[in-house]
Order: structure tokens, then sequence, then C-alpha cells
């Protein structure tokens, strides 16, 4: 799951290594570049991912994740064949549609193998697929599309998860749904009364939030970077990538076993303790977010970068993790499709467009540039804050809501 979830970042991400290859053959400016490359993906997740958390929910999901691997990736080599704009949204809508079948079926088939008290850790292991496929989609592809051409990038990544899919088919065992939670609740639960027991759970409301504000700042701000070296400081693609590549193998990979192993502490049983520190980890990795595209020097925005990059990873397992253990085992895949949702929107329609747009209008007639992307980007850096806020909202209700949930949520059609 850990790999599938690594090829699912690192196709989500590529086309940010390759932003400004793509931006100059198709002739877009920054707005357009990023019209086709984050919300043709972003509209087709949406649209695909409940119905399809709703069906994981109630089938077999070790298939789901299978399928759902081959098509995103069988669209990622797709989107390496465009011709066109027109064509490149296609393939973008593919790669959206297939990942939207992903997330949520591998996160519950992680939580039926591990009891509630082990799943942030668990969790935290899981998300190593987000650092790992971000060097896969910034220094490998960065390479790849310095030798031979962005579309050979696309190749990179779109063959080898179509083998993938296969070998997670053939070998993954689909265990018994709640087979880890006492009082756990098995029958089937209708997609109206897994929104309103998520309404009722505001702890889950609000830690869907932080981590989708999370996904809006961290990730938002990532997927400008590789486009603002090269305006900024010269940089070329191989360049760019390797030296954020680094960051998120190294530092990623650093970030998430750090949190795993922070986790797996029995101090960390409080899930209190949880939200508080993934809060405040956030909230103090947001002032080096700003830093990094204030400063005019190179070398003091890699410090920066190797601060605040790794941060983005730390709060994406005890975030799955929380959501999970805030759900009955019958509406896990439902609960995460939606924070999924939520983060997707955020990073993926919000943050490319928002900044693009920005930038092209500070930029005025003289066109897109290095000095009006940087002061889009320090607009949109300081919304770490707004997530560490989410995290402590989230503090307030969560014990109550987490005795909810282990109780099978047995009352959510009766007192929703």
């Amino acid at each position: 799951m850990c790999l599938v979830y690594a090829l699912n970042i690192g196709a989500r991400y590529v086309v940010t290594t390759v932003f400004e290859p793509i931006r100059l053959e198709l002739a877009l400016t920054d707005f357009g570049a990023a019209l086709i490359t984050g919300v043709p993906l972003a509209l087709f997740y949406v649209a695909f991912g409940i119905p399809i958390a709703w069906l994981s929910d109630r089938s077999n999901r070790r298939n789901i994740v299978a399928a759902s691997l081959v098509i995103w990736s069988g669209f990622t080599v797709f989107c390496g064949l465009a011709a066109s704009s027109w064509q490149f949204v296609l393939g973008r809508i593919g790669v959206g549609v297939g990942e939207a079948g992903a997330t949520p079926a591998s996160t519950a088939i992680v939580s039926d193998c591990f009891p509630a008290e082990r799943r942030p850790m668990a969790l935290s292991i899981f998300a190593l697929g987000a650092p790992l496929g971000a060097y896969i989609g910034a220094d490998l592809a960065g390479a790849v599309a310095q030798a031979h051409g962005w579309r050979q990038a696309f190749f990179a990544l779109g063959v080898p998860g179509v083998l993938l899919g296969l070998l997670v088919w053939l070998t993954i065992r689909e265990p018994r749904r709640g087979r880890l939670d006492a009082g756990a609740r098995t029958g089937n639960a209708s997609m109206l009364e897994s929104v309103r027991f998520l309404w009722r759970q505001r702890a889950a409301f609000h830690v869907i939030m932080a981590s989708g504000v999370c996904s809006l700042w961290g990730w938002g701000l990532v997927w400008w970077t590789p486009t603002f070296l090269l305006r900024a400081y010269g940089l070329n693609v191989a360049q760019a990538g390797e030296l954020t590549g680094n960051i998120h193998l190294v530092g990623g990979i650093a970030a998430t076993a750090a949190g795993a192993w922070l986790m797996a502490r029995p101090s960390m049983l409080d899930s209190r303790r949880v939200v508080r520190t993934t809060g405040v980890v956030v909230g103090l990795a947001t002032v080096p977010s700003v830093f990094a595209y204030w400063t005019h020097s190179l070398a003091l925005a890699k410090w920066m970068f190797w601060l605040y990059i790794p941060a983005i990873y730390f709060f994406i397992g005890p975030c799955m993790a929380l959501v999970l253990n805030l759900a009955p085992p019958n509406m896990r895949s439902s609960f995460t499709a939606w924070s999924v949702l939520v983060g997707n929107v955020f990073n993926l329609i919000v943050a490319p467009q928002g900044v693009g747009a920005l930038s092209d209008w500070l930029a005025g007639a003289s066109g897109s540039g290095a000095e009006s992307l940087r002061w889009a980007l320090l607009v949109l850096a300081p919304t770490g804050f707004w997530a560490t806020w989410h995290f402590f909202l989230a503090d307030r209700t969560i014990t109550a809501d987490l005795e909810r949930a282990a109780s099978g949520g047995r009352s959510a059609s009766a007192t929703a």
C-alpha cells in the first residue's frame, strides 16, 4: 500500500517538475497551464472519489486499489503522448478518475491490520509513500525530462504503475472489515448515514479541514516551487528537480519516520496529544515557508526548504489515522474520501489556479515572471497558521467523538 501511495503522489505531481516545459510548448500563461494540469484531475477525483469510497465500504478493497492503479498509470502514459492541450486534459481526467479509488481503500485495508491505538504509527509508515512519490515525481522525473524530454517523464511513471497494479491484485489479501475493533458495526451504511455521522463528529470535521489546509499550504507551495526556482535562480528542470527531490526524499522520509516513532510512544495514545503536536509542528514550519520565497538568496532558500518541506509529510499519517478512528469500520473509506476530497480541492484547484491567477495579475502586460510568482507564493505561505487553528479546535471534542465512533456508530442513524 505504501508503494501504491508513492506512485499515486508521483503521478499526481510529476507535472509540477515539468510545468514550465509544458507551459512553453503549449504557449500558455501561468493560469492556463495550472488550469490544464491541476483542475481536470481534481474535478474528476472529487466526482468519483465519494461513490468509489462508498463502494469500497461494501466490496473488495484490494480489487479497487489494483484497478485504480492500472487506470491512472495508463492515463499517465497517455499524458506523455498528448499532442495538444485538450489531449493532455483528457489524460489528467483519467489520472483523476483512477487515483480517486486508491487512498480510501488503501487506508481502510491498513486500518484492519492494526488496532486503533496503533493506527497513527501504521498510517505514518504508510505515509512514507508521500516523500517517496514526491522524490520520484521531482528528482527522477526531472532527470528523465532533462535527458529525454518532458513526455518521457510520464512514461517512466506510468509503465511501472501498471505492473504494480497487477502485483497488488495477485498478492494482497482482503482483510475482514472491522476485525480489530471492539463492538464494530459490520452492516452497510448508506452514503447519507455516513455524511450525517461525519457532521456529528466535530473533531473529524476539524481534522479533515486541518489536513486540507495543510495540503493547500504545503503542497500548494511545492506545486509551484520548481517553476519558481527556474525563474528566480535560472536553474534547469533537472537541477530544480534534484534540489527539491532530495529534500522530499531525505527530509520527507526523516519527518515521516520521526512521526511514526513519535506516534508509537505511550504518551501518544491520547489523541488530544496527537492533534496538539501536529498543530504545533505545522505552525512552526509555516515561518520558514514564508522566508523561503521572501529571500533572494538561493542558499538561504535551500535552508528554508529543508525546514518546511519535510513538515508537510509529518501531518499525513496522524491525520489519516485520526479520521479512520473517528469513523465506524463500515464508514472508514467514506470518511477518508471526504478528507481526500477536501485536500485535493485545496491543493489541486485552489492553490495552482489561485497562485497562477495572482501571478498573472501581478505581472500585468509584461507576462508572468519570477517576482510576480514570488509575491503570489508569499500570499499562500501563511495559510499554515490556519491549519494549526483547526488542529486546536479538534482538540476540544476529540475524546467524546472517539468514544462515539468506538461504539460502532450504532447510534448514527438514530441520533443524526
